[in-house]
C-alpha cells in the first residue's frame, strides 16, 4: 500500500515537473506525503501538562494508597512521635508473651500490660524501645491493655493487645539413651506433662532396657539420643538414625555422657575438647558443660549463640548438640524456668509441627469500614464470615507468595471469626481511637512506600502520544482542492 501511495505521488510530480508547473509539484508532494502518513497512522507526542498533587498530613493507610492509581505526588514527612508495637496474634500455651514498642522519642518512658480487671501484669522502664513478657496461664482469646507512659505519669499512648493462646499441638518424641540418668528422666517427665507421645529406651545394663511407648498419632517430630547410645551403636543404627534427620527430622544430643570425640569428628564434622572439671555455663540458669564441647561458639559447620547448643543443618533436618547437664536439679527449685529453656532448645532445633492451615497477621491495623484482607496458606474453597453473613472465595495474590486472600469490610470493633473448612480463625478490629500513634507511623510507612513506587515509575515514564490522522487528512484534502483549483483556471 505504501510502495503504491508514494509510486503514484511520485510519478504525478514528476509529470508536472516535466511541464515547468512548480507549485503544482509542490502540492503533490504535500498530498503524497500526508496520505502516506495517514496510510502509516503516524502519531506525534502529546503535551499534557503534569500536576502534582500534594500529600496532606500523615498520608493514608496502605489499604487506601492500594486503590489509587501510582502517579508522582509531593509530600512532606511530618515530624513527632511514633511507635510500633510487635507481638504474635497467636501463641501456644506455655510459651512467653512478649510486647514490643519501638519508639521514635528516646526519652524514658514506661510500659505497661495490663490484664481485663486492670491489674498491671508486666512493666518495664527505660528509654528507647521497650519490652515485657508474661505467661499466660490457660489456652483462651485475651484481649490486654497496655500503655505508654512518660516520665511524669502522662499516657502518651494506649490500646488493646488482642491474641489467641491455644493448647499447643502435641508433639511425637523418640529417645534412645546408652545409660540412665536424671537428665533424661527430668526430660521425659516435661514431655509426657507437655502431653507428648513419647517412645523411650533407655539401656539399664548389657540385656536389659526400659521402655515407654506411648500412643502416636503419625511419625516423630522429634529424636532424641544421649551421646553414649551415638558412640556405641552399630554403624547400621547410626547410618539410620542420620537418614532419619536427612529426611528433615530434628535431633538433639544429649552431651552429658558424651567421651568419644573421634567418633563425633568423623561421624558429624563436629570438632570437641575437654572441658574443665566443674566448668559451669548458662547466667540466669547456671548448668554444668558437658565433658566435650566445641571450644569456639562457630567450630566448621556448626554454631552456637550461647556456648550451650550447637546446631547445624543435615540436608533436610538439624542437628543440635546440647553442650550442658545437671537440668534435673531445677526440675523441682524451678519448673517453669526449665521448662521454657527447654522450649527454647527445641525452638532452635526446629522442632515444629506443620500446621494444616498457617493464617498470616495483617498488614494494618484492622479498622471498621477500612478493607482488611484476609491471607493464609493452604486454603480452598470459599471463606465463611459469619458476624458479616459473607462468603467469599479464596483468590492467589501476586505479592503474597503462596498465600489466599479474600477482603472484606469490618463493620464494628471487636473479634472477627472467619471460617474454611473445619478450620476458623479470629481477627480482631480495633477502634478508631485505639493507637493513635501507632496508626500514625502505619500512614507514614504506607505512603513512604508508595512515594517509592511512584518513583520508580517515574524513571521511565510513557510519553503520551496522539493520532496525526485529522490533521494529515485535512493537509491532504486542502492540497488536492488547491491542485484541482489551479487545474480548472
Amino acid at each position: 500500500m505504501m510502495t503504491l501511495i508514494l509510486a503514484i505521488g511520485a510519478a504525478s510530480m514528476l509529470a508536472y515537473l516535466w511541464r515547468r508547473q512548480w507549485i503544482d509539484a509542490a502540492l503533490v508532494l504535500v498530498a503524497t506525503a500526508a496520505f502516506a502518513g495517514l496510510a502509516a497512522d503516524l502519531r506525534v507526542p502529546a503535551s499534557i501538562p503534569r500536576i502534582t498533587e500534594t500529600i496532606p498530613g500523615d498520608g493514608l493507610r496502605a489499604s487506601q494508597w492500594d486503590d489509587l492509581p501510582v502517579r508522582p505526588r509531593s509530600w512532606t514527612a511530618p515530624k513527632g512521635a511514633t511507635l510500633r508495637l510487635d507481638f504474635p496474634g497467636e501463641l501456644a500455651r506455655g510459651r512467653m508473651f512478649t510486647l514490643t514498642v519501638r519508639r521514635s522519642d528516646p526519652a524514658p518512658a514506661r510500659l505497661q500490660l495490663i490484664a481485663e480487671n486492670g491489674a498491671v501484669l508486666a512493666d518495664a522502664a527505660g528509654s528507647g524501645d521497650l519490652a515485657v513478657q508474661w505467661l499466660p496461664p490457660v489456652a483462651e482469646k485475651l484481649v490486654l491493655q497496655a500503655r505508654l507512659l512518660d516520665g511524669a505519669g502522662h499516657v502518651i499512648d494506649q490500646g488493646p493487645v488482642p491474641f489467641v493462646v491455644h493448647d499447643s499441638v502435641p508433639l511425637n518424641v523418640r529417645g534412645r539413651f546408652g545409660a540412665p540418668s536424671f537428665d533424661a528422666r527430668a526430660l521425659e517427665e516435661q514431655l509426657v506433662t507437655s502431653h507428648a507421645a513419647v517412645d523411650w529406651q533407655v539401656t539399664l545394663g548389657k540385656a536389659i532396657t526400659r521402655t515407654a511407648t506411648a500412643p502416636r498419632d503419625g511419625p516423630s517430630d522429634l529424636d532424641i539420643i544421649d551421646a553414649a547410645w551415638f558412640e556405641h551403636a552399630a554403624p547400621a543404627q547410626r547410618n539410620e538414625l542420620l537418614g532419619r534427620v536427612a529426611a528433615g527430622l530434628p535431633l538433639v544430643i544429649l552431651a552429658g555422657n558424651a567421651s568419644n570425640a573421634g567418633v563425633w569428628s568423623q561421624a558429624l564434622q563436629l570438632p570437641l575438647g575437654a572441658q574443665p572439671e566443674g566448668k559451669m555455663t548458662g547466667s540466669a540458669m547456671p548448668l554444668a558443660a558437658a565433658p566435650l564441647n566445641p571450644a569456639t561458639v562457630r567450630a566448621g559447620p556448626w554454631h552456637s549463640t550461647d556456648s550451650i547448643a550447637w546446631t547445624r543443618t543435615w540436608q533436610r533436618g538439624r542437628i543440635t548438640w546440647l553442650g550442658a547437664a545437671d537440668w534435673h536439679k531445677y526440675a523441682i527449685t524451678q519448673p517453669q524456668q526449665l521448662a521454657r529453656w527447654w522450649q527454647d532448645v527445641l525452638d532452635r532445633a526446629g522442632v515444629r509441627r506443620e500446621q494444616e492451615i498457617a493464617w498470616l497477621a495483617p498488614e494494618e491495623l484492622p479498622l471498621p469500614g477500612q478493607r482488611l484482607a484476609v491471607c493464609a496458606h493452604n486454603v480452598k474453597g470459599d471463606a465463611v464470615f459469619p458476624q458479616l453473613a459473607q462468603t467469599l472465595a479464596w483468590q492467589r495474590r501476586a505479592d503474597k507468595a503462596d498465600a489466599s486472600c479474600v477482603a472484606v469490610w469490618p463493620r464494628q470493633p471487636g473479634w472477627l471469626a472467619v471460617q474454611t473448612g473445619s478450620a476458623s480463625h479470629q481477627v480482631y478490629v480495633h477502634a478508631p481511637q485505639d493507637w493513635p500513634l501507632w496508626q500514625r507511623a502505619q500512614r507514614i510507612d504506607a505512603t513512604t512506600r508508595y512515594l517509592a513506587r511512584a518513583r520508580h515509575a517515574a524513571r521511565a515514564p510513557a510519553i503520551p502520544s496522539m493520532p496525526a490522522a485529522p490533521a494529515l487528512a485535512l493537509l491532504f484534502a486542502l492540497a488536492l482542492l488547491l491542485l484541482w483549483w489551479r487545474e480548472r483556471r
